[in-house]
């Protein structure tokens, strides 16, 4: 009788996520609204782009109330606000662009922010594609060592011939009848997968104590395999596709799942050490890591060549100062690749230390939101899977911004649902399907824990 009682009385709290959802799409229209005011800029083409985004959002709300009604609400506004901020600060930077074409005497560029918008709505299709076909997440577990490799597949697709290409000194990219795309951010979701699926089986094992020192309790040198692998496979990463950022990604998601699948320290302290050992070894061998790591120590060395990007960053923090210069205001077209790799200094710079504030807060939210699903998930797969897809999230976040704001060396990746970018927000749309659709089953009063069990017991 409680069992029932409790299915009727359990609020899904769908209507404040619909609450929260407009809230985010009016704040981007309200931040669109000050960039065309400020830029003189008005097109109808961007009232279209915003309308349309605001339709695609409802429908995914539609979705996630139809087929995820447990689910937590707090997500999905989350990311759209991310989202649409980043879609104004595009529609800003194009026309920063605009400008200076209209100067120069050449060809206005066609607006990026149109193209953003069509990858939005991709990325939204298969969010929403994701929570219906995916109707039990416990399900993936049986394709661990197929999606194994399938994100090893992914992950080193660019160095085929005729497909892959290099775009500034890292082998990131494949191009198919003039379509191009970043394999590594649907390979980071496929590994976490498959590191979920395999700690799981092996999560007892790995925890055996073998010695201890200083009080922390060490592993079994055997037992160590996993991780060298590991970190073998991320230096492999590193030297064939130049790709510093995704091997530090890939790594640091196995080191989090590692330490929650066992709850040993150790293996947070021995991953630590690998991890040193491979950025002094990358650093004597590799010479775009050099550089990197020399640009880092002292970025004003070399101002006008390979300092420039993170000192006209800095530059761009500095004159945002506390509460930033203003939608339009600022300049933030100065630093290169600024709707990519450097979005985070555009909008330091135009919305002060304030307002970056808020959108870190903004990922904070979705970091704790995943941990909490992950926490309240009752199956060890669940659990393991939740927080690999928000540490993913968490740690690209971490390791963009760091190196924007000189605290990391650069590494190249893009600021989740922030940046430009169709691959990143396709690929971060997914992730965020699956962490709504296993909270949806830690929320759920009607979620089959006999099948927990048998997972339990399988495991």
């Amino acid at each position: 009788m409680s069992e029932v009682l409790r299915k009727y009385t359990v609020s899904t709290r769908r209507s404040a996520e619909l609450a929260l959802l407009i809230g985010a799409w009016l704040l981007g229209v309200f931040a669109w609204i000050l960039v065309d005011a400020a830029t003189s800029t008005t097109t109808a083409g961007g009232w279209v782009s915003l309308i349309g985004s605001g339709v695609i959002l409802l429908m995914a709300h539609g979705v996630v109330r139809r087929y995820t009604p447990y689910a937590d609400p707090i997500l999905l506004p989350a990311v759209a606000t991310l989202n649409l901020l980043g879609l104004a600060m595009i529609h800003r930077l194009d026309a920063a662009n605009a400008a200076r074409a209209l100067a120069n005497g050449t060809k206005v560029p066609t607006p990026d922010v149109y193209f953003q918008v069509a990858w939005m709505f991709i990325g939204l299709i298969l969010f929403m594609g994701v929570l219906i076909v995916v109707n039990d997440h416990r399900r993936l577990q049986r394709f661990t060592y197929t999606s194994g490799v399938l994100g090893i597949v992914m992950l080193f697709l660019p160095l085929l011939p005729g497909i892959g290409y290099e775009v500034n000194g890292a082998k990131l990219w494949i191009s198919v009848a003039g379509f191009t795309f970043q394999p590594g951010e649907l390979a980071k979701i496929l590994l976490t997968v498959f590191f979920a699926g395999f700690l799981v089986t092996r999560r007892h094992t790995l925890a055996l104590v073998q010695s201890k020192f200083l009080g922390v309790g060490f592993p079994r040198i055997k037992d160590a395999g996993p991780l060298v692998v590991m970190w073998l496979f991320a230096l492999m990463v590193l030297v064939l596709e130049r790709d510093l950022g995704t091997s530090l990604l890939i790594f640091g998601i196995f080191i989090v799942l590692l330490y929650v699948a066992t709850g040993r320290r150790s293996w947070v302290i021995i991953g630590s050490l690998l991890l040193m050992v491979g950025a002094v070894a990358a650093y004597k061998m590799f010479g775009h890591v050099r550089i990197r790591f020399d640009v880092w120590l002292h970025p004003f060395a070399d101002a006008q060549g390979t300092g420039f990007q993170i000192v006209q960053s800095l530059y761009g923090f500095a004159n945002g100062g506390l509460f930033g210069t203003g939608w339009g205001q600022g300049y933030p077209q100065l630093v290169p690749f600024a709707k990519t790799d450097f979005i985070t200094s555009a909008l330091g710079e135009e919305l002060g230390l304030v307002g970056l504030t808020a959108i870190l807060l903004m990922y904070a939210i979705i970091v704790e939101r995943g941990a909490r699903a992950s926490v309240a998930t009752r199956d060890p797969f669940g659990n393991l899977l939740a927080i690999g897809l928000t540490a993913a999230l968490g740690l690209q976040t971490f390791i963009v911004v760091g190196g924007v704001t000189k605290l990391i060396p650069l590494t190249g990746l893009t600021t989740p649902f922030l940046s430009y970018g169709g691959s990143s927000l396709v690929a971060n749309y997914i992730l965020i399907a699956l962490l709504i659709r296993i909270s949806n089953a830690a929320r759920s009063p009607e979620h089959d824990q006999s099948a927990e069990l048998v997972s339990e017991v399988n495991a």
